[in-house]
């Protein structure tokens, strides 16, 4: 897949000194909001919990740079290990091709925000070299908390510069019904920030339970 086709979650301030910084959005379309989102999720949750013989949900959503988002403020200090850099990003639902699965559309709706924090220890991204990593995505359905790492997987594709990862993580937090599960993501960074270079995720939850059953 090209590389202005993965999703936006990077830093500026890795390049440098590794300050706190934001996710930044290229997409100006107009999105529905997250309570849209969450009033179509409950208005069919009562079918997909009838449906839900395996036990678990899986979702699937991209996420994006958006420099409007500040973030919350209480996600990173609650990593379990010191933060040096922090992304903020929206979240999008995406459409695939049923032919084959390709994605025609990353951002057919945005669904929600994620607070990320992150600990670079070499600015280099040497291929190998995992990262911790630590997330907290507000989604209609609530809020799903991870933790775990990314590796990293190159740093020349499709050009020098270019750092490509994937982050596995445990759901350590999960809204009511749940009890746990992982995400996993196929993640490009642009700590140099080229032009014409998306730098995101896209992001896989895969979480047991059932929040349709919680109150039962």
């Amino acid at each position: 897949m090209q590389a202005r086709s993965l999703m936006r979650l990077t830093s500026a301030a890795i390049v440098g000194a590794l300050a706190l910084t934001t996710f930044g959005c290229s997409d100006t379309s107009p999105h529905p909001t997250a309570p849209a989102a969450r009033a179509e999720l409950l208005a069919s949750d009562a079918e997909l919990a009838a449906s839900d013989v395996a036990g678990y949900r899986l979702y699937q959503f991209r996420s994006e740079e958006d420099p409007t988002f500040a973030g919350d403020p209480t996600v990173c200090p609650a990593a379990p290990f010191v933060t040096n850099v922090r992304l903020n990003a929206s979240l999008y639902a995406t459409n695939t091709r049923s032919s084959d699965g390709l994605t025609m559309n990353e951002s057919s709706r945005k669904i929600g925000t994620a607070t990320a924090c992150v600990r670079i220890t070499d600015p280099t991204f040497p291929p190998g070299k995992q990262e911790a990593f630590y997330v907290a995505f507000d989604t209609p359905a609530g809020r799903f908390t991870a933790n775990g790492t990314c590796a990293l997987v190159s740093n020349d594709v499709p050009q020098s510069h270019i750092v490509l990862a994937g982050c596995n993580l445990r759901i350590i937090g999960a809204p009511a019904g749940f009890v746990g599960g992982e995400a996993t993501s196929a993640s490009i960074f642009n700590p140099a920030r080229i032009a014409g270079v998306n730098t995101g995720s896209y992001w896989t939850l895969l979480v047991y339970g059932d929040p349709a059953k919680a109150s039962s």
